[in-house]
């Protein structure tokens, strides 16, 4: 059951406490990134038939494999991912940012330009819960940006095929090429290249604990987009807030993962206890129901704070990846939030709305790291490249003032090479 704690009567240590994933996978991944890294494509089909217990003959999703997962797809989860993409693409959109030039100064010319990322490499989980929601969140800021090669890894199921939502979802986003890898060894072709794999720029998406310590460990060769942990939800609620769709939307989380994070933050007892007793009676009725009565019982909790400002001070050093406010008035309070990956306003806005529909990313940070990091966008496939041009006039009005930085950092090459254009400078 549920734990409820009274803010202020219990450790700040137990109401803040973070969890934290306590698998020895670093030595494991590090094998694998160097068996992928030495054996290439070999490799991968070795893995992956002691991972995944599938043996393939080839790693790429062919065409006719597309065509048979669209032409076999509820047509009304196909126009459901039309509405999801359409919305994710408006959102995004808005976040492409413009090249610029400055040159109010005579003689200067400055400027950035915003270059999309090559290549980039999409991992989408499988496993117990593939997903295809995931494609699109990932894929489709990457075509907004411009990125001329999209691809995607994602471990086969057991008759060595791709889930076919996620490649009805790879279609609608334009992802570029397919492959069926998954867990550490996908990062690892994806970051330096196999046979079948081309090495990629930069790496996006979640996984579990192998993966995401394989991002880790290849950051540095390849650009990667965070290191996700478990998902998270936290609400704030007021007494008007209905314990029925509260207790939902804690478990729409709880059943993501054994070490998933639901809390609740409330300055109500009465609504804490209508929640705890109403997740008893929902939870037995999912159909994840193990992974989710772990979550709750070993990470859920309920926190009864004096009152909204300071449950939002709570919600803050927390740092949710999921915040909802269900309150009334949500947007009074909205500029109190200062750390959180995606904000839900309002009693009429579960967070699952964000994970599929409503158009914001649902790739966000986890861990606490919503206090200085963002959720994916299209800015995560740009780089920017800075320009600088003077002319012979306009070096010489400050060839002086660089050279006085110069040598005042005992750097006299520096100094010399912007002296030695204006002045008569020997040697």
């Amino acid at each position: 059951m549920i734990r409820i704690m009274k803010y202020g009567e219990v450790e700040n240590s137990e109401i803040f406490r973070r969890v934290e994933p306590k698998l020895p996978v670093a030595q494991a991944v590090s094998e694998i990134l160097a068996q992928v890294k030495r054996d290439g494509d070999e490799a991968l089909f070795c893995l992956t038939e002691h991972f995944d217990k599938v043996k393939l003959s080839a790693l790429e999703v062919t065409p006719e494999e597309m065509e048979e997962a669209v032409r076999k797809a509820d047509p009304e989860f196909l126009r459901v991912l039309k509405v999801a993409a359409d919305n994710i693409r408006a959102f995004h959109s808005c976040q492409k940012r413009n090249s610029f030039i400055l040159n109010d100064r005579p003689g200067v010319v400055m400027g950035q330009k915003v270059i999309p990322i090559d290549r980039v490499g999409v991992y989408v989980p499988g496993g117990t819960a593939p997903l295809a929601s995931t494609v699109l969140m990932d894929c489709i800021p990457a075509k907004i940006a411009g990125c001329p090669e999209v691809y995607m890894t994602t471990p086969p199921g057991l008759d060595g095929k791709v889930n076919g939502a996620i490649l009805c979802a790879a279609r609608e986003a334009g992802v570029t090429r397919i492959f069926k890898v998954g867990g550490a060894q996908a990062i690892a072709a994806l970051a330096y290249g196999t046979q079948s794999v081309p090495k990629v720029d930069k790496i996006v998406g979640p996984g579990n604990a192998f993966v995401a310590e394989a991002k880790k460990q290849v950051f540095g060769t390849v650009s990667i987009d965070m290191i996700a942990g478990p998902s998270e939800i936290l609400a704030v609620a007021d007494e008007g807030a209905d314990p029925r769709h509260v207790a939902a939307d804690l478990l729409s989380q709880a059943e993501h993962d054994k070490l998933a994070a639901a809390v609740l933050v409330t300055d109500s007892m009465k609504l804490a206890l209508a929640v705890q007793a109403e997740i008893e009676l929902q939870l037995p009725r999912l159909l994840r129901a193990d992974i989710a009565r772990a979550s709750i019982d070993d990470n859920g909790k309920i926190i009864v704070a004096e009152d909204l400002h300071t449950a939002i001070d709570i919600a803050n050093e927390i740092a949710p990846e999921h915040l909802e406010l269900c309150v009334e008035h949500p947007f009074d309070w909205l500029d109190e939030v200062r750390h959180a990956g995606s904000v839900f306003l309002g009693r009429n806005c579960p967070e699952a709305l964000g994970d599929y529909l409503a158009g914001p990313n649902h790739t966000l940070p986890t861990s606490g790291t919503a206090r200085f990091s963002s959720p994916l966008s299209v800015d995560d496939f740009v780089k920017k490249t800075q320009y600088t041009y003077f002319t012979r006039e306009a070096l010489s009005r400050v060839a002086k003032d660089v050279a006085l930085f110069a040598n005042t950092e005992g750097l006299t090459g520096h100094a010399r090479s912007a002296l030695i254009r204006t002045e008569d400078v020997k040697g």
